[in-house]
C-alpha cells in the first residue's frame, strides 16, 4: 500500500517540476508575456467589398460572385459572408442578374438531378 502512495506523490512532484521550472524563467525575465483573456468572442468579419473599395458590384464578375453562393445555390446571409448591408443588397442584386442571365444556376447541380420537392 505504501508503494503504491509513494508512486502516486513522484508522479504529482514530476508533474509539478515543469511548473516550478516556469516561475522560475518568469523571475528571471525570460519567459514568454502572459496570455491576455479573449474578451467579445471572435474578431467579426470585414467586408471585403469595403477593404478593395468596390463602388460598383459587377454580375459578370462570377469569380467574385461563386463565393456568395451556397453549395446548394443559395446567396449567403450577411453573418457568414461577412459582407456590410449596404454591399449586401448589391451583392443579392447581381447574383440574382447573373441567374437570370444563366451566368450562375440557381440551384445546385445534384438538387436538379434528383428533384427535391421540398415534401416528405
Amino acid at each position: 500500500m505504501e508503494k503504491v502512495g509513494e508512486e502516486v506523490l513522484e508522479a504529482a512532484e514530476e508533474a509539478r517540476a515543469p511548473a516550478a521550472e516556469a516561475g522560475a524563467a518568469q523571475a528571471t525575465g525570460e519567459a514568454a508575456r502572459p496570455r491576455r483573456k479573449m474578451r467579445g468572442g471572435p474578431r467579426r468579419k470585414v467586408c471585403a467589398f469595403c477593404v478593395d473599395k468596390v463602388d460598383h458590384i459587377d454580375y459578370k464578375d462570377l469569380g467574385r460572385l461563386r463565393r456568395y453562393v451556397s453549395e446548394r445555390g443559395k446567396i449567403d446571409p450577411r453573418r457568414k459572408s461577412g459582407t456590410c448591408a449596404r454591399h449586401q443588397r448589391r451583392l443579392s442584386v447581381a447574383l440574382k442578374r447573373a441567374r437570370h442571365l444563366a451566368l450562375l444556376p440557381y440551384t445546385a447541380e445534384h438538387v436538379r438531378q434528383t428533384g427535391f420537392s421540398g415534401r416528405s
